[in-house]
């Protein structure tokens, strides 16, 4: 039987060293599936319930390997699906391909049933390089070009192949003119800066007193290098959500995050520095960053557009990060453990106990924040961790200590719900070893993510450690929406667009064949966590939370407080429970007295 195009595609993937697709059937991409069938396994194919969330697998596969991330769904709402997951992978610099089909090239224009305009769809999210097959011998550089820009510059690509293509026998380009002749093949280079670039970022760190660092994604790899930076310069360093991972939460300069999911020592590490360090971060709230003129900056960054974004900075180093640090530590001058890091060090070790303090706070019935100060001190070691978007997020970003060896992560620049479970389940399938735990609000749970429960009921079986445990925050509520309506706007909550229902979901997961823990006692939640760690099957741990534990920023304004009682003046359905679990924690460190502006 002679080489279709789609047997072709499956081959030059499996060449470019793609072992695993994420996706989704029909009729428009029927050829390639069916090339993936007679390959016998080359490429193993995973089946999500739904486009989107093979597409959010993807990504995390990319950030959670390093390699490619790919996606494959069928023509019209098939390839529509996919563009919020391979929007996650855009802004969070992560490469993939996506695999679309299409109605057959003599249909196109025709209105036909399931033709969309799919190049001008994915334009915008996989503009580095979306382009539509026409004929056989123009496959095999679309899919080389495709892959070799995603890889080397990080970017989202789509190819589009009609299906009657598919299934046409595969063609080489002929030597002619008009054809391409590519080839297959990408190692990363190294970049690091000038001597003279290097020298002047290592002046400008060299004069700083007080030098404050921030991690991001960009960093992750990069572990041994950043501390012996800091080390040497004396320095503390606060994490964008996204470099959660880089350094281990054990060391006593490490600030954690930073952020509105942050912690006051990053607060005050940069409101108090005299010089900022950035590596490897897109992190987007300047609020958070110091005054303009506050800090002199150095910034290291692969991707040019990132530089000099946030905050203006002295010196723009484009290089790897591990590399640059390399080149850059042997011009810093040693500082020591002075006494910035000794005032950073004392101010972590009383945020522990503030942590430890709200964590421990009665509610009704469960403080959520407790389930993650419980889990902290059991996380495995190798664990990969998982959150999604929504109030259970300033959870992980705060009191989950990460451990080396540890990796987690999350939607970051899209912030997207719904990422946490496909998260997860593309962890199972990057590293099948490790043990896996995600969080996840129950607004997410009901999106989109009790689907994809299936496809853990599906493979499970095949990974080597079956630990893969999902805690589901359930307080009936679209929780963080609810204080940023509060807090932000002034607003009271509107229940007809944040009240949801309540569902059983560790109900469901039994019901699947996974193994489902219900909590609604606070002294039940560690012992909980050591059960669901040892079980023998994928958990569905859910926790009956309480709505009215506000999500603190790390900094409070007087106008946030100010429209925090504005909107218990204007009759919070919630007003009693607010009062009582909130009013506190919202208004001591704004208020005469309050254990931040008067310390």
């Amino acid at each position: 039987m002679a080489q279709t195009v789609g047997d072709f595609i499956v081959n030059r993937l499996h060449d470019w060293g793609v072992r695993k697709i994420f996706g989704y059937p029909g009729d428009g991409i029927n050829g390639v599936f069916g090339a993936l069938n007679r390959a016998k396994g080359k490429i193993e194919f995973i089946q999500a319930r739904h486009e989107e969330m093979a597409a959010f697998m993807a990504s995390a596969y990319a950030k959670f390997t390093g390699r490619l991330g790919v996606c494959i769904a069928t023509s019209g709402p098939g390839a529509s699906h996919l563009i919020t997951g391979l929007y996650d992978a855009r802004l969070d610099h992560m490469p993939v391909l996506a695999i679309a089909g299409q109605q057959a090239r003599t249909a196109i224009g025709g209105h036909y049933q399931q033709e969309v305009d799919l190049p001008s769809m994915f334009k915008d999210v996989a503009g580095a390089f979306v382009q539509q097959a026409s004929a056989p011998a123009q496959v095999r550089h679309l899919v080389d070009r495709s892959i070799r820009t995603a890889l080397g510059e990080r970017r989202v690509t789509a190819i589009v192949l009609p299906n009657d293509l598919q299934e046409m026998p595969y063609e080489e380009p002929p030597r002619s003119h008009g054809t391409i002749h590519s080839g297959v093949g990408f190692n990363r280079p190294k970049v690091v800066p000038y001597e003279a670039d290097l020298r002047k970022a290592a002046d400008i760190l060299n004069e700083g007193k007080k030098v404050a660092m921030l991690v991001g994604a960009g960093a992750l790899g990069a572990t041994d290098e950043v501390i012996a930076v800091a080390d040497k310069l004396g320095a503390g360093a606060a994490k964008a959500l996204l470099g959660k991972a880089v350094l281990p939460d054990d060391l006593p300069w490490v600030t954690g995050a930073i952020g509105m999911l942050g912690t006051e020592p990053s607060y005050d590490l940069m409101m108090e520095c005299d010089t900022l360090l950035m590596i490897g971060s897109g992190f987007p709230y300047s609020e958070f960053l110091p005054k303009e003129g506050q800090a002199r900056g150095v910034q290291i960054d692969i991707a040019p557009d990132m530089l000099s974004l946030r905050y203006p900075m002295e010196v723009n180093l484009v290089g790897d990060v591990a590399e640059t640090l390399k080149a850059l530590l042997p011009l810093l001058e040693t500082k020591g453990d002075g006494a910035w890091r000794k005032r950073i060090a004392a101010n972590l070790k009383q945020w522990w106990k503030t942590l430890e303090d709200r964590a421990m706070q009665p509610a009704k019935p469960v403080n959520p924040q407790r389930i993650t100060w419980e889990l902290s001190p059991r996380l495995p070691d190798r664990v990969i961790l998982t959150s999604d978007s929504g109030s259970c997020a300033n959870w992980y970003a705060r009191d989950l200590k990460i451990r080396r060896g540890m990796m987690a992560s999350l939607s970051g620049g899209l912030a997207s719900m719904g990422a946490a479970v496909p998260y997860a389940i593309a962890a199972k399938f990057a590293h099948p070893d490790r043990p896996v735990i995600a969080l996840v609000g129950d607004g997410a749970m009901q999106m989109n993510n009790m689907a994809e429960l299936i496809t853990v009921a599906k493979y499970w079986r095949k990974w080597i450690d079956h630990r893969w445990i999902v805690c589901v925050l359930n307080n009936e509520d679209l929780n963080q929406v609810t204080w940023e309506q509060r807090v932000m706007e002034g607003d009271p909550k509107f229940n007809a667009s944040q009240e949801i229902p309540d569902v059983p979901y560790h109900r469901f997961a039994e019901l699947i064949g996974l193994k489902g823990i219900f909590v609604d006692r606070p002294e039940g939640l560690g012992a909980a966590w050591d059960e669901a760690l040892a079980a023998d099957r994928p958990v569905v741990l859910e926790v009956k939370t309480d709505p009215e534990v506000p999500p603190l920023p790390p900094h409070i304004t007087l106008q946030q407080a100010k429209k925090f009682t504005e909107s218990l003046l204007k009759g919070d359905p919630r007003e009693g429970s607010v009062i009582a679990g909130a009013a506190r924690q919202v208004l001591e460190s704004v208020l005469p007295g309050g254990d931040r502006d008067n310390r």
